[in-house]
C-alpha cells in the first residue's frame, strides 16, 4: 500500500489553519487579563529557544563545543554585542573546541 502525500499535506494545512483561525473566532475583544497577555507575549521567544537549543547541542561533533559556544553567545548577548559578532565568535569557539577535542 502506497501512502498519498497529499493527505498528509491536507492534514497539516487543516491543523495549521484551525490553530490560526480559532482564536480569531473565539476571542472577539481585547484580552485584558495580565497573565494571559504576558503568556502570549513570551510564546514566540520560548518557541524559538526550544527549537534553537537542541540544534546548538546537536550541530557539532561533541556536545562540549556546542555548550561552549552557547555560553560564549549568552555572555556576548549580556554584553550587548550584536547578532553578527556573537554568531562569528560562537563559530570560532566551536572551531577551536573541535580542533582541541
Amino acid at each position: 500500500m502506497r501512502n498519498n502525500p497529499y493527505i498528509y499535506i491536507l492534514i497539516m494545512f487543516a491543523a495549521s489553519y484551525f490553530l490560526r483561525v480559532m482564536p480569531l473566532v473565539l476571542i472577539r475583544r481585547e484580552i485584558r487579563n495580565r497573565t494571559i497577555r504576558s503568556f502570549l507575549y513570551y510564546v514566540p521567544y520560548v518557541t524559538l529557544a526550544v527549537m534553537t537549543f537542541p540544534a546548538i547541542m546537536d550541530a557539532t561533533d561533541s556536545p562540549f563545543s556546542g555548550l561552549a559556544a552557547l555560553i560564549i553567545g549568552i555572555c556576548m548577548a549580556l554584553l550587548k554585542a550584536g547578532l553578527f559578532p556573537t554568531a562569528m565568535v560562537a563559530v570560532v569557539v566551536v572551531f577551536f573546541c573541535e580542533m582541541v577535542f
